[in-house]
């Protein structure tokens, strides 16, 4: 069924119609009767958001270089849309050919952010698809999740098929190519996720079942078919150099959040800071050359006419060859009159060169994360940072002539006292001293922006047993903060809501029992929980009384190294061990060095040995 017909109509009386028409620049369009296999790429929030993710563009361009897979793209209507779909009785559609979701052979859902739950199951719903994996039938498509909140698969376990673990460009065109072999087959369903159960990043609750004690934890995870793993090993991608990356990224129509060319130089991070959790899953580090990232930046640009470059990792000048990389791209830069953009540097004398020539006159402003106040705080997260290192960035930023300072912190971390958050005070007030001190009286304007957000912690870290602030505790500091930095002027300060955080790590550290509350959560109205004017605490709080769970249980409550969590059968390659070490160094406020300056026996070195010789452990 194409319904282009039936959405034209609903254009003129919406809001941004330039989410709903595809037709874009660089997008794809295939003979859907040629194809073995169509996948729908669900991105489950708003167009200018899921075009702004790189993912979206590597999956999608992977896929679509393949003669028999068709991927098209899936995105969350705004409140606008949604009800007239639902007025005019017209299902979720792929904005390629306005195909029926229903009629794909994979919906399958990136799982960037835990506050986009509901929204996927919103798209279910509007897609005409049975929620629950265990009610739908041979007619509906196979529904699949992958991304980095895929590493605690277990909240949303029940209304899905297929989760993928790790690196998905490769495992996702196999899972493809599976898919079309079975489909000539005649095989059922049960038959397909049984031939692809064993391949390293795939995992199929079904074959799991969960245990629970009397005291409500885990007691274990019972397998219902032998023939699947006991852990499920992440696929990992050992060379990025060869791996697929597009050379033609989609061009949007309208804005987007982040509207330009992107180039991704590394994955992985050694820093090891121990509430990060990108830091651990995404180990280890992979470069591309030098040659290989400024080919790629040029075929980008070529391509799709984009005015803006930008480098992507979790630290961009941790690039092996990040001198030599920049110079050459600012001059490529401006040959063609692009602009570049360098995120996540570490603020050095070259990095000060580098912004001083990007941004010349024009200086927007620097962000630093000292992410605590206090040294002894830095040292518990294994921020390997100093307050030398701080000002003394501040003071050449100052001598440079910017004019604007942004600066982020965590609040909640363990083991914080109140002496730390005098530190993020002190911190703004030095460093607004430093500018007097530099420019004196007639130095212009100068400003400084305090964000803090809440700690919230996340599976596979060394943080992962800690318990989380209530709100109650997030408010107080957040008054706190606000009345000692009230009267310092010059500052301006920011804090992230407490009853988001709290909602996020009960889903970050939630098990399977979680479904009820979801579906809940959604009936109740719950809608864009990530947007602070859609989310509705109030119906949160209702979901948990009417489904009788505990939001202390799974957001408050200390967790020991022996109880079994939800997400242990998940391997991401960075051991128990590990992980149990770490956080001891941290109650001993003690560093571990970066990565890069030897191994700390992760475990994720012996991983990749093993991927790279084509032994599986």
């Amino acid at each position: 069924m194409n319904l282009q017909k039936k959405i034209e109509p609903l254009l003129k009386k919406i809001e941004k119609p330039g989410r709903y028409i595809g037709g874009e620049l660089n997008s794809v369009l295939k003979d859907p009767e040629s194809v073995r296999t169509r996948f729908g790429f669900a991105f489950p929030d708003t167009y200018e958001i899921g075009m702004s993710f790189l993912g979206l563009q590597i999956l999608y361009g992977a896929m679509n270089q393949e003669e028999g897979i068709y991927c098209e793209r899936i995105f969350a209507p705004a409140t606008d849309m949604e009800a007239l779909m639902r007025e005019e009785e017209i299902p979720l559609f792929t904005l390629e050919t306005k195909t029926p979701v229903r009629e794909m052979d994979f919906i399958g859902f990136t799982l960037q952010y835990e506050m986009s739950y509901t929204n996927i199951l919103n798209m279910l719903d509007l897609g005409g698809i049975p929620l629950y994996a265990n009610q739908r039938t041979q007619e509906d498509p196979f529904v699949v999740a992958g991304g980095p909140c895929a590493f605690n698969p277990e909240p949303l376990a029940d209304f899905f098929d297929i989760i993928m673990i790790g690196d998905g460009e490769e495992l996702i065109v196999e899972l493809c190519r599976r898919h079309g072999e079975w489909k000539n087959s005649g095989g059922t369903k049960e038959e397909f996720l049984k031939s692809i159960a064993h391949l390293p990043g795939i995992y199929i609750p079904a074959f799991y079942t969960p245990l629970y004690g009397a005291d409500g934890t885990l007691q274990k995870i019972e397998k219902s078919w032998d023939g699947t793993p006991d852990l499920i090993q992440k696929a990992i991608i050992p060379k990025l150099e060869d791996t697929y990356f597009p050379e033609k990224t989609i061009v949007p129509f309208i804005e987007v959040v982040h509207d330009r060319s992107v180039v991704e130089t590394f994955r992985g991070c050694t820093r090891g800071c121990r509430f990060c959790q990108a830091g651990m899953i995404y180990r280890p580090v992979r470069e591309r050359s030098k040659e290989k990232i400024e080919n790629l930046a040029k075929e980008l640009l070529l391509n799709s006419g984009h005015e803006e470059l930008t480098l992507l990792s979790l630290s961009t000048s941790d690039y092996s060859r990040f001198e030599e990389l920049a110079t050459d791209l600012m001059g490529m830069c401006k040959e063609q009159n692009v602009s570049l953009s360098l995120p996540s540097l570490r603020l050095d004398n070259f990095s000060f060169q580098v912004l001083q020539e990007i941004q010349g006159y024009k200086k927007s402003g620097l962000t630093f994360a000292p992410e605590a106040g206090s040294q002894r705080l830095r040292n518990v997260i294994n921020k390997n940072i100093t307050e030398a290192d701080i000002f003394g960035s501040v003071e050449k930023a100052l001598e440079l002539g910017w004019n604007s300072i942004k600066l982020y912190f965590m609040i909640g971390l363990p083991t914080e006292t109140k002496e730390d958050l005098d530190g993020i005070v002190d911190i703004a007030k030095k460093i607004m001293d430093l500018n007097y001190q530099i420019r004196g009286r007639k130095g212009g304007r100068f400003n400084v922006t305090v964000s803090v957000s809440n700690f919230v912690p996340k599976p596979h870290t060394p943080f992962q047993w800690f318990p989380q602030n209530s709100a109650s505790e997030f408010m107080e500091k957040h008054y706190y903060l606000k009345d000692r930095l009230k009267g310092v002027r010059g500052v301006t300060f920011h804090y992230h809501h407490a009853e988001t955080s709290i909602i996020e790590a009960v889903l970050a550290r939630g098990d399977r029992r979680l479904s009820a509350l979801l579906q809940e959560a959604w009936s109740l109205g719950c809608r864009f929980d990530g947007w602070s004017e859609h989310f509705r605490y109030p119906l949160w709080e209702k979901a948990f009384e009417n489904t009788g769970l505990s939001m202390d249980f799974y957001a408050a409550r200390t967790r020991s190294y022996g109880e079994i969590l939800p997400w242990d059968h998940i391997d991401s390659a960075v051991t128990k061990e590990f992980l149990i070490r770490e956080n001891e160094e941290a109650l001993k406020e003690a560093l571990t060095p970066d990565c890069r300056l030897g191994c700390t026996a992760c475990g994720v070195n012996q991983r990749v040995l093993c991927e790279m010789e084509g032994v599986h452990e």
